[in-house]
C-alpha cells in the first residue's frame, strides 16, 4: 500500500498526541529515537516523552540535553506516587487489576524477572496509564521488546491507550521465551522490526494469526545533516570501529585480527570510537601486540564527533557477533564509506559484498584480518566506487522522513 502524503497526517493528527516510551532515555546510543521523534512531529504528531529513568551525567550532545529536558521520567514521582497510582486504578477497576496481577505472576514464573520486579513494572504501567489520561494520548509507542514493552502492555490492561513497539535485537532475541515477545505481541497493536532478519525472529515466537501485526520500518537517517561526503583520506590506510566495548561488538576479536594484519602491513591504522567494560582488556590487547601508535582509542563522540571520526578513515569495520542493524552502519554508507562487516543478522540487507564492501563470517579473526589487507591494497578509484553506492544505498533505503511516514501510517491506523 503506498504511503500517505505527509499532508494527511498534519491535517488529521491534531488529535494524535501519543507517548514514546523508552528505559533510559535519552542516551549518546539512542540519537535514532530522537530522530524519529523529531520526524513524527514535523509530520503534525503531539508526543510525550515517557523514560523509567535518565542518565543526565552521560549526555553531551546539545541535542540530547534538550531532549532530557523535555522527558519525563516516570521513576522520579517516587514509589508513594506510583503505589497510589496503582491502588487507585485497581479500586477502579478492579477485574483489570487482578488481570494483570495475574500475568505479572505468570512472567515471574517463567524468569521474565522477579515478582517483585514486574510488580514494579504493574506500578509503572499504572502511572502511565494515569498521565495518558490526564495528557490526551492516544497511543503508546514503546522503544526496545524488553522492559519498555512490558510496562506498556501494563499501561494497556490498566485501562491506558493501545501500545505498539519496535524491537531492535540482539537481547530481545537472546532470551525470547523468557521476555514473552509473543505475548507482548499479542496485546500490542503492531510491532516493528528494523529489519527483515528482525521480522523473522519475531514470526518465529509469535503466534500465526499475530504475524500480520509485524512490520518492518527502517531505522533512518536525517539525510540534510549527511550532505556532502568528505573525500577519502590522503595517507596510510585507515579504519575506524564505532560502538559500545561489549562482548557482543566483538571488538577484541578485531584487535586480533587488526595485528594479524598489522603484522603485515605496519602502515595500517585503526581508530576506536566508544567505551565500556571491555576497555581495559582491549587497551591490554593492544599493549601486548605493541601497537600503541597503529590504534587509537577515541572513547565517546557525539555526532560531530562520530562523523569527523568517519571522515578521518577509509572504511567503517563492524566486526560483531551479534547485532540487529547498526545505525552505525548507516551514517558510515551515508558519509560513503566502504563497510567491513560481519555476515549477520539485519547487515546483509544492507551491505552487499562486493558493491558497499566486504562481510566475513562472524567470529573469524582470520578471515577478517584478509579482508583488512584486501581493503588496503583495492585500488582508490575501487574505495571510492564503494563508497558511493553504500551511500545511495543508505540514502534510498533510510530516509527518516520515510520511515516516520511508515510509521505514521501504522499509528493512524491502530489509533482509528
Amino acid at each position: 500500500m503506498p504511503l500517505a502524503e505527509p499532508t494527511h497526517f498534519r491535517e488529521g493528527a491534531a488529535a494524535l498526541r501519543i507517548g514514546y516510551l523508552v528505559n533510559t532515555y535519552p542516551r549518546p546510543s539512542h540519537s535514532f529515537i530522537r530522530r524519529e521523534i523529531a520526524a513524527l512531529g514535523a509530520l503534525g504528531f503531539h508526543i510525550h516523552r515517557f523514560a523509567m529513568r535518565g542518565d543526565k551525567g552521560a549526555l553531551t550532545d546539545p541535542a540530547d540535553l534538550a531532549e532530557y529536558a523535555r522527558t519525563e521520567r516516570v521513576l522520579e514521582a517516587g514509589g508513594r506516587q506510583l503505589l497510589g497510582d496503582l491502588f487507585r486504578q485497581g479500586r477502579a477497576q478492579p477485574r483489570q487489576l487482578a488481570s494483570a496481577l495475574r500475568l505479572a505472576w505468570r512472567r515471574a514464573r517463567a524468569g521474565e524477572s522477579s515478582l517483585a520486579r514486574q510488580i514494579v513494572y504493574l506500578a509503572e504501567g499504572a502511572r502511565i496509564a494515569a498521565r495518558a489520561r490526564a495528557l490526551g494520548l492516544t497511543h503508546i509507542h514503546a522503544h526496545f521488546g524488553t522492559n519498555p514493552a512490558r510496562v506498556a502492555a501494563y499501561a494497556r490492561l490498566l485501562g491506558g491507550p493501545r501500545f505498539s513497539f519496535t524491537v531492535h535485537g540482539p537481547e530481545e532475541f537472546d532470551n525470547v521465551q523468557a521476555l514473552d515477545l509473543g505475548g507482548k505481541l499479542a496485546l500490542a497493536e503492531f510491532c516493528v522490526a528494523v529489519s527483515s532478519y528482525g521480522r523473522s525472529q519475531l514470526c518465529r515466537w509469535a503466534a500465526p494469526g499475530d504475524w500480520d501485526k509485524v512490520h518492518v520500518v527502517h531505522c533512518g537517517l536525517d539525510l540534510t545533516r549527511w550532505a556532502d561526503p568528505a573525500p577519502l583520506p590522503q595517507g596510510p590506510f585507515h579504519m575506524v570501529a564505532i560502538g559500545r566495548f561489549a562482548e557482543q561488538k566483538g571488538f577484541g576479536l578485531l584487535i586480533r585480527a587488526f595485528a594479524s594484519a598489522w603484522r603485515q602491513n605496519p602502515a595500517l591504522r585503526l581508530s576506536l570510537v566508544g567505551d565500556g567494560e571491555l576497555r581495559p582488556q582491549i587497551e591490554a590487547l593492544i599493549a601486548a601486540e605493541g601497537m600503541g601508535a597503529a590504534v587509537r582509542l577515541l572513547g565517546w563522540q557525539d555526532e560531530a564527533g562520530v562523523r569527523a571520526a568517519l571522515d578521518a578513515a577509509h572504511v567503517l569495520v563492524t566486526p560483531s557477533f551479534a547485532e540487529g542493524l547498526p545505525v552505525v552502519i548507516m551514517e558510515a554508507m551515508a558519509c560513503a564509506r566502504p563497510i567491513i562487516a560481519t555476515y549477520i543478522a539485519g547487515i546483509p540487507e544492507l551491505v552487499r559484498p562486493g558493491h558497499e564492501g566486504w562481510l566475513v563470517p562472524a567470529g573469524d579473526p582470520e578471515a577478517l584480518a584478509r579482508v583488512m589487507l584486501d581493503a588496503a591494497e583495492a585500488d582508490p578509484r575501487t574505495l571510492h566506487s564503494m563508497g558511493m553506492a553504500a551511500r545511495a544505498r543508505v540514502i534510498r533505503r533510510h530516509d527518516i522522513q520515510e520511515s516516520a511516514q511508515r510509521l505514521a501510517e501504522l499509528i493512524s491506523r491502530a489509533t482509528d
